[in-house]
C-alpha cells in the first residue's frame, strides 16, 4: 500500500455507481467454455495497473510476453486518477481484460460485480492455500472469489543496528512488545546530535492506519466490526497505542516535523541514518542505502504478537472480457513459483505465496525473509466506505488520531469514534 491517498470520498463512490450502473454479480467472462490451466493461443489482452506498483506489474508482463504466444499490452495509470477511470470504464463496459487495484478499495469494484467470478480456477491451483489469506479474503464476496495478489507492501519495523549499538541495545534483537518499541526509541534518541528516536506521518491517516493498526491486532483487538460498518478505534488498546505515541512526541522523541507530515515523505527519514526505529512499507526495504545496516522486525503488540497490514494490489478478470481463459492464463503464470521466487523474491519483494520462503534471495536477504513469513499473520481491512474514512484528509479518522495524540490529554475519543462509524456506514 503506497501512502499518502488523497481520493476525495465522492471520486470513488461516483466510480463505485459507474460500475453497480454496467454489472451486477459477477460477469461470466462471455461465452468461453471454463478452462482451468488457462489457454495461450496467442490472443491479444489488455491489462491495467496503477503506477505505483507499475515496476512488479512491468516485471510479469515482459517475462509473460517474452514466454507465451499471448501477448499483454500493459497500461500503467496515475495512482491519482486510478479509482476514477476504472469506474468510468466499467460504466462504459469498456474495462481491460485483466486489471489490479489497491487492496483495500478491492470491495468495492467486487461488490459491485466488475470481476469475474473465478473461484473454480482458484480452487484447483494445487497451491491455492498458500496465496496471501488476506488478498484472498477481501477479494471474496459470497464465498465466490474475484481476486488473487498481484503485488504485496506489509508494515514492518525497520531498525538501524549501528543507532542501536550505539545506544547499548543489541542490534540482534528488535522490539517484542510496543513497549520495548518506546523503549528503544527513546534510548536512541538520547544519543543526543542529529539522532532521533523515531518518525510518524502526524497529518496523515493512511500512514497511521498502515503503521498503528497492526499493534492493536497483535494485541488481539479489533479497529472495525467484521463487515466494516463499526469503529472500534477507542477501544483501551488503540488509546494505550495513542498513549504512547503521545508520550514519546511530548519528550521529543519524534523526530521534527511530524506533526505537519502528510504522507508525501514521511518515509525518507530513516534512510538518512538518523532515525533508530519506525514502522514503515517493507518496501522501503530495496531503497535502503546498500552501507546502511538496518534490521527489519514484525510490527509488535501491546505485550507481545506481532502482526502487519497487507497492502499492495489484488488483481482479476473484468466482468466484460471475452478473453477469460487467456487471461486467467496469465494470472495462474504469474503465480508459479519460477515466477514468484525470481521474478519477485530475487528483487527483494514480497511474493504472494506462503510456501517460497526457501529460496537463494531469502537465504542472502533475511530481511526479506521475514518481511515474507508474516503475509501469513497479517491482514487487510474490509470495509466498503474505507477511503473516504481513512485515507482522505477531510475524513474522520484523522481527526481522532490527532486529537488522542496532539489534543487534549484527557479527551473523551467517543464521539470521535462514532464520527468514524458513521462515515464507515454512510
Amino acid at each position: 500500500m503506497r501512502f499518502p491517498k488523497r481520493r476525495a470520498a465522492a471520486v470513488l463512490a461516483a466510480a463505485t455507481a459507474l460500475v453497480a450502473s454496467a454489472c451486477s454479480g459477477g460477469g461470466s467472462g462471455g461465452d468461453q467454455e471454463v478452462v482451468l490451466e488457462g489457454v495461450d493461443d496467442g490472443t491479444t489482452l489488455t491489462m491495467w495497473t496503477r503506477a505505483a506498483t507499475e515496476a512488479q506489474s512491468q516485471a510479469l508482463v515482459d517475462a509473460y510476453n517474452a514466454s507465451h504466444e499471448n501477448q499483454i499490452e500493459l497500461t500503467v495509470i496515475p495512482t491519482d486518477d486510478y479509482q476514477t477511470r476504472v469506474g468510468t470504464a466499467a460504466g462504459n463496459q469498456e474495462l481491460p481484460d485483466l486489471f489490479a487495484l489497491d487492496v483495500v478499495f478491492a470491495p468495492n469494484f467486487t461488490t459491485a460485480g466488475a470481476y469475474l467470478d473465478i473461484t473454480d480456477r482458484i480452487e484447483a491451483l494445487d497451491f491455492a492455500d498458500a496465496l496471501a489469506p488476506s488478498h484472498l479474503e477481501v477479494g471474496t464476496v459470497d464465498g465466490a472469489r474475484y481476486l488473487v495478489p498481484h503485488t504485496l507492501d506489509l508494515s514492518v519495523l525497520f531498525y538501524n543496528k549501528d543507532l542501536y549499538a550505539q545506544a547499548g541495545l543489541d542490534p540482534e534483537q528488535p522490539p517484542t512488545t510496543f513497549a520495548e518499541f518506546a523503549e528503544h526509541a527513546r534510548a536512541v534518541d538520547a544519543l543526543g546530535g542529529d539522532v532521533e528516536g523515531t518518525f510518524f506521518g502526524g497529518n496523515c491517516g493512511g500512514c497511521f492506519v498502515f503503521t498503528w493498526w497492526p499493534t492493536i491486532w497483535a494485541s488481539g483487538a479489533e479497529v472495525m466490526n467484521e463487515d466494516g460498518t463499526e469503529s472500534l478505534l477507542d477501544s483501551p488498546e488503540a488509546q494505550e497505542v495513542y498513549a504512547t505515541y503521545r508520550g514519546l512526541v511530548e519528550d521529543g522523541v519524534v523526530a521534527p516535523g511530524h506533526n505537519e507530515e502528510t504522507g508525501a515523505t514521511w518515509v525518507s527519514y530513516f534512510p538518512e541514518g538518523n532515525i533508530g526505529v519506525m514502522p514503515m512499507p517493507s518496501t522501503m526495504l530495496g531503497l535502503m542505502p546498500e552501507d546502511m545496516n538496518i534490521g527489519v522486525a514484525p510490527i509488535p503488540g501491546l505485550d507481545g504478537g506481532e502482526s502487519t497490514f497487507v497492502g499492495g494490489d489484488s488483481i482479476g478478470i473484468s466482468a466484460n472480457s471475452e478473453n477469460a481463459n487467456q487471461a486467467w492464463d496469465f494470472l495462474r503464470w504469474s503465480l508459479e513459483a519460477e515466477q514468484q521466487v525470481e521474478l519477485l523474491a530475487a528483487n527483494g519483494d514480497v511474493m504472494a505465496r506462503t510456501d517460497l520462503a526457501d529460496n537463494e534471495y531469502y537465504a542472502e536477504n533475511p530481511n526479506a525473509a521475514v518481511i515474507n513469513d508474516l503475509v501469513q499473520v497479517g491482514r487487510t481491512p474490509y470495509s466498503l466506505n474505507f477511503g473516504q474514512t481513512f485515507n482522505d484528509p477531510q475524513g474522520p479518522w484523522l481527526p481522532l488520531v490527532r486529537e488522542a495524540v496532539y489534543g487534549d490529554p484527557d479527551a473523551d475519543l467517543t464521539a470521535l469514534n462514532d464520527d468514524v462509524t458513521a462515515s464507515l456506514g454512510s
